[in-house]
C-alpha cells in the first residue's frame, strides 16, 4: 500500500516522527505541496491509496485524477478542504482528528485575553530597552491594566473547547455566559446558557469557539457589534470567517470594541490588505493555538490509529460515512 503526506511540515517540522505510518506501507512525505487547487496535488498522490493532508485541498478534479485513492486522512479536526461529498460518491473515506487540542486551544484563548489585559510582552520589551532603569518613578504602565475578577465573559460555542475555556474563566471568578444551539448538562456546570443577544449585551469579553457553518459565518458583524457593551474585548481562535473583518476593524478604531485577540483570519496566511493588521489594540498570532508539541503528537497518534482502522477494514473518525 502506498501512502503520501502532502503537507506535513506544520504537523511535524522535525520534532515528531512519521515512523508509525511506515508499518502500513510505502510512505512518501512532502513538507508542502499547494494550498490552492493544483495539478501538482494529483501528481504527487499518483497511484497512492492513502493521502494524508492538513490544508492541501482535495477537489473533485484531484479525486478524478487519482483512481487508486481510497482514503483521505486529515491531520486536523476541520475537513472543509476536502470535497468529502464527492469522495463518498467515489467510495473514498475521509477521516479527521476530532479531539486533540481541547486544553491547549482553551489555554491559548485565555492567554490572548491576559496579554490584552496586562501587555506582558510590550512591558518586558520596554524594560529591556531601558525605560525602567531611566524612569522617574519606581514603576510604570503604558496601557490600562484590566482585572478580570467579577467581569462577565460570553462564550459562543460551548463544546469541548468552550467548556475548557469556561473552566479557566471560572477560576478567575468571572461570570460565564454561553450561547450554543445544543445545550448540555456539562455546559450548565461551567456557564449560564443565554440567548445570543443577551450574551452580546452582558459580556465584557466574548470568546468565539463555534464551528464555521452558514449560520455562524460573519456572526461578528456591525449589527451584532452594535448590541455589545462599549469597550468589549473579542477573542477568536476558532475560524477567521466568523468575523466580518472590516466591521471589526471599524469597531476597534472607533473604540466600540476595546481590543481583539485573534489567532485566525479569513484568509491564511494573512493578506497585506487585511484591515485588522492596522486596527487599534489588536493582537494577531499566526494560527498557532493548536501547535503545542503535545497536541501535535496526539494528532500523529490518532492519525496512525485512523490509518490502522482503515487498513483493518473498520475505519473510525469517518466524516463522510
Amino acid at each position: 500500500m502506498k501512502i503520501v503526506v502532502l503537507d506535513g511540515y506544520t504537523e511535524n517540522p522535525g520534532d515528531l516522527s512519521w515512523e508509525g505510518l511506515k508499518k502500513f506501507g510505502e510512505l512518501k512525505v512532502y513538507d508542502r505541496t499547494s494550498y490552492t487547487d493544483s495539478p501538482l496535488i494529483a501528481e504527487r498522490i499518483g497511484d497512492a491509496e492513502i493521502a494524508i493532508i492538513n490544508k492541501t485541498p482535495i477537489t473533485k478534479s484531484t479525486i478524478d485524477s487519482c483512481p487508486n485513492l481510497k482514503c483521505i486522512a486529515v491531520l486536523a479536526t476541520g475537513y472543509n478542504v476536502v470535497d468529502y461529498v464527492y469522495a463518498k460518491e467515489k467510495g473514498i473515506i475521509v477521516q479527521n482528528v476530532p479531539t486533540y487540542g481541547t486544553q491547549i486551544v482553551g489555554q491559548f484563548a485565555v492567554g490572548l485575553l491576559l496579554e490584552i489585559c496586562s501587555h506582558y510582552g510590550y512591558h518586558s520589551d520596554t524594560v529591556k530597552e531601558g525605560k525602567w532603569e531611566n524612569n522617574i518613578d519606581w514603576c510604570y504602565w503604558d496601557y490600562p491594566l484590566i482585572e478580570l475578577y467579577g467581569k462577565t465573559a460570553g462564550i459562543i460555542g460551548l463544546g469541548r473547547i468552550g467548556q475548557a475555556t469556561a473552566k479557566i474563566l471560572n477560576a478567575f471568578e468571572m461570570k460565564v455566559l454561553a450561547y450554543d444551539v445544543f445545550e448540555s448538562e456539562a455546559g450548565r456546570k461551567v456557564a449560564e446558557y443565554v440567548s445570543l443577544d443577551e450574551l452580546f449585551a452582558r459580556s465584557d469579553v466574548i470568546f468565539l469557539h463555534c464551528p464555521l457553518f452558514p449560520s455562524t459565518e460573519g456572526i461578528i458583524n456591525k449589527n451584532n457589534i452594535a448590541k455589545m457593551k462599549d469597550g468589549v474585548i473579542l477573542i477568536n481562535n476558532s475560524r477567521g470567517q466568523l468575523v466580518v473583518e472590516q466591521d471589526l476593524a471599524d469597531a476597534l478604531n472607533s473604540g466600540k470594541v476595546y481590543a481583539a485577540g485573534l489567532d485566525v483570519v479569513s484568509t491564511e496566511p494573512i493578506t497585506s490588505d487585511n484591515p485588522l493588521k492596522t486596527a487599534k489594540n489588536t493582537i494577531i498570532t499566526p494560527h498557532i493555538s493548536w501547535a503545542a508539541q503535545a497536541a501535535r503528537q496526539r494528532i500523529m497518534d490518532i492519525t496512525v490509529d485512523n490509518i490502522k482502522s482503515f487498513v483493518d477494514g473498520a475505519p473510525v473518525n469517518v466524516v463522510n460515512r
